[in-house]
C-alpha cells in the first residue's frame, strides 16, 4: 500500500539493517524512513527545515519508535505527539526496543503507546514480527486522518 508510509527511529545501524532486511523478506511494500535520534523525528513530524516538503517527507502510517535515543528519548517524543493539538497526535506508535523491564512498557503504555514490542532475539524471529506488523499495521489497522481540515 503505497500511501503507508513507516518511520522508524532507531540509532543502532546495524538493528536498522535488520529491520530492513525483516520488512523485505516478508515483502513489506510499505517506504520505510529511518531516522537516528529524537528531535529529527519531532522536527520531521513538525515539519520543521529540512522536513517541510510533505511530498518528500510525508507523515508517516505508524511510528516505530526505540526508547533509548540520543537528544531525545523515545518516551520524550511518545509524551511530545500526544500533547499535539493536531492530528499528528492521531499518529501510532509502536515501542520497539530491546528493553522488557516492566518500568519501560509501563512508562510508555502510560504516555499513549500503542503498542510494545521487544526486540527479539533470532533472525527468524524478526521476520516472524515483521510479518505479524504488516498484516496488522498495514493492511488491517484503520488509518487515522493526519490532514488538518480545510
Amino acid at each position: 500500500m503505497e500511501d503507508r508510509i513507516v518511520l522508524l527511529v532507531e540509532d543502532d545501524p546495524a538493528d536498522v539493517r535488520l529491520v530492513q532486511r525483516a520488512f523485505a523478506k516478508v515483502g513489506l511494500q510499505a517506504p520505510l524512513v529511518r531516522l537516528g535520534n529524537g528531535d529529527d523525528v519531532v522536527a520531521y513530524l513538525k515539519g520543521d527545515p529540512p522536513y517541510e516538503n510533505r511530498a518528500a517527507y510525508p507523515l508517516p502510517t505508524v511510528i516505530l519508535l526505540d526508547i533509548k535515543l540520543p537528544r531525545r528519548s523515545g518516551l520524550e517524543v511518545l509524551e511530545w505527539v500526544r500533547a499535539r493539538k493536531n492530528p499528528v497526535r492521531r499518529i501510532p506508535i509502536v515501542m520497539f526496543t530491546s528493553s522488557r523491564h516492566s518500568t519501560d512498557i509501563n512508562g510508555a503504555y502510560d504516555a499513549g503507546a500503542n503498542s510494545y514490542l521487544a526486540k527479539p532475539e533470532t533472525t527468524a524471529q524478526l521476520v516472524a514480527m515483521a510479518e505479524a506488523f504488516k498484516t496488522y499495521w498495514i493492511h488491517l489497522n484503520e488509518q487515522p486522518t493526519l490532514q488538518q481540515a480545510a
